[in-house]
Order: C-alpha cells, then sequence, then structure tokens
C-alpha cells in the first residue's frame, strides 16, 4: 500500500514518545525530536521496558544491566533536549498489549496532556528482511488504543479523575512509525542528524564500540526514509490527524476517528 504524502498541521507544544526499549525512541525519532525541542516544544519519552534482555553476555546481571540502560537512557535524552523520560519498568521480551499497560499509558497521557503522540508501529511483524521485536508491536498496539479513545473517554478508568484528578485529553496527532509506503509524512532531520547519532552513541551497552560505520549506517537509514521527498536525511512517519482544526480550515480533518 502506497499513501499520498500528506500536510499535516502537527505536532503542536507538546510530544510524547512511547516505545518498548531503551534506545527504540533514538533509532526512531531522534532527529525529529531534537528538530522539535529546538523549536522550542516540550518532549516527554515513555519507555515501557526495562531493557534487561539487551545482551548475549552470560554473565551480565539484568538488573545491573536494566539500571545502566535507564542511564543511558537519560543521557541519550540530554542530548536531544527531552524535558522528562517516564519508566514503566515491564520486563524485556514479555510485554504484551494488556489493558493494564493501556491503562498506565492513558493515565500518562492524561498527566502530560502531549498534543502529539510518537510511537511503533503495531502492524510491523516484519521490517524488511527481519522480525520485528513484539514489545515493539505490543508498545505500539497499547499506546495506538490509549490515544484512541481510553486517554479521551472519561468513563475509561473514572478512577484517574476521583483519584487523582486526571482529566481525560484528546491527542491531536498521532505519529506511527512508517517506512516506505506506509509513510505519508516525512520530517527532514538534516539539522539534527549529528544529534541523533550522538543520542544513539549514548546508548553504549547497545551501540558498542561505535565506529565512522556506525555511523554512516544511520545517516544512510535517514536518506532511505527521505526518498521520494525534497529532504537530504528524514525520518518518516504515518501521520494521524485526530483532534479540530483551527477554524479558518474549513476541510474536514484526514483519518479522523467516527463515532457510532
Amino acid at each position: 500500500m502506497t499513501l499520498p504524502p500528506q500536510e499535516h498541521l502537527g505536532p503542536g507544544d507538546r510530544i510524547m514518545v512511547v516505545v518498548a526499549h531503551p534506545d527504540d525512541a533514538e533509532f526512531m525519532c531522534a532527529g525529529s525530536v531534537a528538530k522539535w525541542t529546538r523549536e522550542g516544544r516540550e518532549a516527554v519519552y515513555v519507555i515501557a521496558t526495562n531493557g534487561n534482555k539487551g545482551t548475549p553476555d552470560r554473565e551480565v546481571d539484568p538488573a545491573e544491566l536494566a539500571a545502566l540502560r535507564e542511564g543511558e537512557q537519560r543521557g541519550a535524552c540530554a542530548v536531544l533536549g527531552v524535558s522528562k523520560v517516564e519508566f514503566l519498568r515491564h520486563e524485556d521480551g514479555t510485554l504484551q498489549n494488556t489493558l493494564q499497560l493501556r491503562r498506565e499509558v492513558a493515565r500518562l497521557i492524561r498527566v502530560h496532556r502531549p498534543s502529539a503522540v510518537v510511537t511503533e508501529d503495531p502492524t510491523a511483524r516484519f521490517v524488511g528482511n527481519r522480525i520485528n521485536h513484539p514489545d515493539h508491536r505490543a508498545v505500539g498496539d497499547a499506546t495506538v488504543d490509549a490515544v484512541f479513545p481510553s486517554a479521551r473517554d472519561f468513563h475509561m478508568w473514572p478512577e484517574l479523575y476521583y483519584e487523582e484528578g486526571l482529566e481525560p485529553h484528546v491527542v491531536d496527532h498521532l505519529y506511527v512509525s512508517g517506512r516506505g509506503g506506509e509513510a505519508n509524512v516525512r520530517i527532514d532531520v538534516a539539522a539534527t542528524i549529528e544529534l541523533k547519532i550522538a543520542a544513539l552513541r549514548a546508548h553504549a551497552s547497545q551501540v558498542r564500540n561505535p565506529t565512522p560505520e556506525f555511523d554512516e549506517f544511520v545517516r544512510s537509514m535517514a536518506r532511505r526514509n527521505a526518498e521520494g521527498s525534497p529532504y537530504e536525511y528524514a525520518e518518516s512517519f504515518r501521520y494521524f490527524h485526530l483532534g479540530a482544526r483551527p477554524p479558518s480550515q474549513n476541510a474536514p480533518p484526514p483519518n479522523t476517528p467516527i463515532r457510532a
């Protein structure tokens, strides 16, 4: 399926990135996040798992690895200008699209009230010739379901209001990681591609002995994502507009959910 390029109104002033593992956001959208924070927008990360399985070394203590990876994620966020990181600390490799996970994400949407949410593609079982990690699909599913309709609807977990004062919240813009024909929005990251590389290098337990070849690999991914656009480097997404348009725009928004 090929989706047409789409002009979009996003991301607004506050972006929430929801991913499965420490380093997922850097691979997916660090260039866009750095661009947005440079423009004065606020970014918040939500990391669903603790990443404690992310090593082939049998001698590594998983608890120590989880703590190390949290520190690496905070370091990457400092490079990108991300203001806050929320760690849900689910066990790596076992994430499922449960109501509990959806509630956790919906709660944080109500806490931080983002104008845009960026997450992983829940439909991507295979990526090229690789099998996509099940945690990636699970967090994408839970996040999309949290964005619509759970964070929006008062009667989904009304205790969030009665016990914590958390009002329902409509996310105006949803960006799902997309490649090739699935993408309908590309973000120009030429000015921030080196920050993306620096943020990835902050994940030293995962990017072992980073080399110029690794840096070129990151640039080559961004060049592929830019294909068909006027940009040299890009990050690509499947974009959905979910909120109200400004009064000056009378056309119905694309992909607006219709409630029966």
